[in-house]
C-alpha cells in the first residue's frame, strides 16, 4: 500500500534569527520567525509525512504552544516523525520538495539538505529531491519578506 501526503509551510523573514533550511545554517542577514528553529523546508516535509499517514498535521504533534518545542531543531522533529513512520510501518518511497525564496541562493546548500533528510529518514539520498525557485520580485517572497516551502511524499507500507 502506498500513501501520498503534501504540505506547504510559510515563515516570515526577520532580523536577529538564524536562517536554517533542511537542517543547514545558511549565512544571511535574516532568519525565519517561529516557535522552533522555523525550518520551513523540514516543516513541510514533516507535515507531508504526517498527512500521508492520516495522523493530522504538524501542529497536532508539535504544537507551538508547547514550551518543549521552543527553539528546538526541526531535525529533532523530523527524527520524531521518522519514529511515528516506523511505528505505523511505513518507509519513504520518495520526497519532492521546493523552497521559494528570493535570496539567498539555495543551490550551494541543497546537497547537504538532501543528505540531512535522507539520513534522518533512513532512506537513500536519491529518494529525496529538493529544489528552489525565486519569487521574481513578486509577492512577499519576491519582496524578501518570507520563505515558502512545499513538499510531497510517497510512503510505502512495509511488507505489502
Amino acid at each position: 500500500m502506498m500513501r501520498i501526503g503534501q504540505s506547504i509551510d510559510i515563515h516570515q523573514l526577520v532580523e536577529n534569527r538564524k536562517l536554517i533550511l533542511g537542517g543547514v545554517e545558511i549565512p544571511y542577514e535574516k532568519g525565519l520567525k517561529g516557535h522552533s528553529d522555523a525550518d520551513v523546508l523540514l516543516h513541510a516535509i514533516i507535515e507531508s509525512i504526517i498527512g500521508a499517514m492520516g495522523l493530522g498535521d504538524i501542529g497536532k504533534h508539535f504544537p507551538d504552544t508547547d514550551p518543549r518545542y521552543k527553539g528546538i531543531s526541526s531535525m529533532i522533529l523530523l527524527e520524531h516523525t521518522y519514529e511515528m513512520m516506523k511505528k505505523e510501518g511505513y518507509t519513504i518511497g520518495n520526497i519532492d520538495s521546493i523552497i521559494m525564496c528570493e535570496e539567498p541562493k539555495m543551490a550551494p546548500h541543497i546537497m547537504q539538505m538532501r543528505q540531512n533528510v535522507a539520513e534522518v529518514l533512513h532512506c537513500d539520498i536519491t529518494q529525496v529531491n529538493i529544489k528552489a525557485t525565486r519569487g521574481e520580485k513578486l509577492g512577499f517572497v519576491g519582496r524578501k519578506e518570507g520563505i515558502v516551502s512545499q513538499s510531497v511524499v510517497l510512503l510505502n507500507k512495509e511488507g505489502l
